[in-house]
């Protein structure tokens, strides 16, 4: 994929680019938002970008892929772009925006790396670029074909349920009236909102409801920030401003987590906090599938009190023939439960099994190595991050 001029080039400066990378993205994000202010106020995750993550998944995906085109040079790296691709796809990003990223992004590489970067090394680095801006347009353009792909557009909220103190599920129908498309369990939708000072802001929401329905449904949970870490302001402005009746605007869903393959395999669905969102859309489609193959569910959190779906995620499993549940709480346990975090050590995983896990990074970064430690493949490994995906490197 990379010519051989430019792989060697690549090769020689990458520790520089890699060591440099973060300053980079934050001179990237700095001279975009000034050029593009829009950008910021009506696209982008001002939180994020407060908290400095989405610099960091730029950071990591560019350098995640450049390492594997020296790697693996006749492959290219699908699990990366895809994530990439879906996300963006659910946001309508247009592939003239690439060029514009290209602009400010290479004049933050100058800025950092000044004289070093000679007219090979700009050469080289743009053919990286390009190469990885026109996989994710392919890839992006094939997502909107297969979606029908109109955009954010209205849907009115026809019920609104608190399923715990800082969980509620929204559930919504076209306001046109329109048919309601299907989706593929473990998927999710963007959802717009305008914010008290004019900002549209648009954040990812997983669907918990079952495929097939006549409406569609989605949960969010109040984010609460810290001292590095703003509260989530579209979060905080769906549980105190939306009610029934009230509009919101959708995009179609988008998300590689979904179950590919698995018709005669076993499974195992570990989640925590939020996490159950899409694996009691799974199970729901597990079960309305008939599927027959051992189901193994975990599921990490608080208390029982703060385990939202609890009763969708519990229910779904008992519909399936060989499924066992393994519920953790910090707190508050119950006959059956167990106390403590999520620890696959008295569990057992049947050979052969493939994994979808969700929630906290630090969560999944253990679920994932546990199961590696009981033989399951990493390519059968399969998760979803809420918010820039700082695992890239590593899907």
């Amino acid at each position: 994929m990379l010519s051989e001029p430019s792989a060697a080039t690549v090769r020689a400066t990458l520790p520089a680019v890699g060591a440099a990378i973060g300053e980079i993205s934050e001179r990237f994000y700095a001279r975009l938002f000034a050029a593009h202010p829009g950008l910021l106020r009506d696209l982008f995750n001002r939180g994020n970008q407060a908290a400095g993550t989405q610099r960091q998944a730029l950071a990591g995906s560019i350098a995640a892929f450049a390492a594997h085109l020296l790697d693996h040079p006749d492959q290219r790296p699908d699990a990366l772009l895809g994530r990439i691709a879906h996300k963006h796809a659910s946001l309508g990003v247009a592939p003239e925006q690439y060029t514009v990223v290209h602009e400010h992004l290479f004049a933050g590489i100058a800025e950092v790396l000044g004289d070093a970067v000679t007219p090979e090394v700009a050469a080289a680095w743009d053919e990286v670029y390009w190469l990885m801006a026109n996989a994710l347009t392919a890839i992006e353009k094939r997502l909107y074909e297969e979606s029908g792909d109109t955009g954010l557009r209205p849907w009115r909220v026809v019920e609104r349920v608190t399923e715990t103190a800082d969980v509620v599920t929204f559930r919504v129908r076209p306001a046109d009236g329109g048919a309601v498309r299907g989706f593929r369990a473990g998927q999710y939708v963007s959802v717009g909102v305008t914010l008290p000072d004019g900002a549209r802001q648009i954040r990812q929401y997983s669907l918990s409801g079952a495929p097939g329905e006549s409406v569609r449904q989605f949960s969010v949970k109040r984010v609460s920030g810290d001292a590095a870490t703003p509260d989530g302001e579209v979060s905080h402005h769906l549980h105190a401003r939306v009610r029934e009746g009230d509009v919101l605007e959708l995009s179609e869903p988008f998300g590689d987590l979904v179950l590919d393959g698995t018709a005669d395999r076993p499974l195992l669905l570990a989640s925590a906090g939020i996490g159950v969102t899409p694996m009691a859309a799974m199970l729901a489609a597990l079960a309305a599938d008939g599927h027959r193959a051992p189901v193994t569910v975990v599921h990490g959190d608080r208390s029982p009190a703060h385990h939202a779906l609890r009763a969708d995620h519990t229910a779904y499993a008992a519909k399936l023939p060989d499924a066992a549940v393994h519920l953790f709480y910090e707190r508050d346990g119950e006959p059956g439960t167990r106390t403590g975090r999520v620890d696959l050590a008295g569990i057992d995983v049947a050979p052969g099994t493939r994994a979808y896990l969700c929630g906290p990074l630090p969560f999944m970064r253990a679920v994932r190595a546990q199961l590696i430690e009981k033989g399951v493949s990493a390519a059968d490994i399969h998760y979803e991050v809420f918010g820039p995906d700082l695992w890239l490197a590593r899907a």
